[in-house]
């Protein structure tokens, strides 16, 4: 478990920061800028949930601990030497994609297809969740980015991508289950 007995520290007063292995990297390095965005994407669920109900909201709390769970697994560099570890880190497992792939199909099932793009917005929870969702696609960009040169979970690549998924069904579904879509008309304003 985590003790915060004191909040600030000063030890990151110079630009750089520790990893969950205690190594030290610059603040503005691509590991800190993934996992920090995650955290971004975190904060915007809280806000979500605000007008959030039901399995919904109940979803939305479990990925907000997965994302705990992301940001930790991200900040633990070099997965390859995990057995190394004095206690096994805490990684994006199997079973939480599973779970998302499980709630969209569920989603999807309710949800007719898609005849245009449709634009961020309707009720209030879709529009959060929309923000989300490019929220969740940064963060997985960045850790894409990150792979290519340092080793990353490759769960928690694919936990990414699918949560993107995740909160645009969702949005349908808070747009009264994808009738309220706000749909993009193109060329409208020329």
């Amino acid at each position: 478990m985590v003790v915060l007995n004191k909040i600030y520290t000063r030890t990151g007063d110079k630009g750089d920061t520790a990893l969950g292995d205690g190594s030290r990297v610059a603040k503005h390095s691509i590991r800190v800028d993934a996992y920090g965005t995650v955290d971004e994407t975190n904060s915007t669920v809280g806000l979500a949930r605000l007008h959030a109900d039901g399995a919904i909201a109940d979803q939305l709390a479990a990925i907000q601990n997965d994302l705990f769970d992301l940001g930790a697994d991200l900040c633990r560099p070099s997965p390859d030497k995990d057995t190394e570890a004095e206690y096994p880190p805490l990684r994006i497992v199997e079973s939480q994609i599973t779970r998302l792939e499980q709630e969209i199909d569920a989603m999807t099932a309710q949800l007719q297809p898609l005849r245009s793009f449709i634009l961020p917005g309707g009720t209030a929870l879709a529009a959060y969740l929309h923000l989300c969702r490019t929220n969740s696609r940064r963060a997985e960009r960045l850790t894409v980015h990150l792979a290519t040169r340092e080793a990353v979970n490759e769960h928690a690549v694919k936990y990414l991508n699918r949560l993107s998924d995740w909160f645009f069904c969702a949005a349908r579904m808070a747009n009264n289950g994808g009738q309220d879509d706000v749909l993009w008309v193109p060329g409208a304003n020329r």
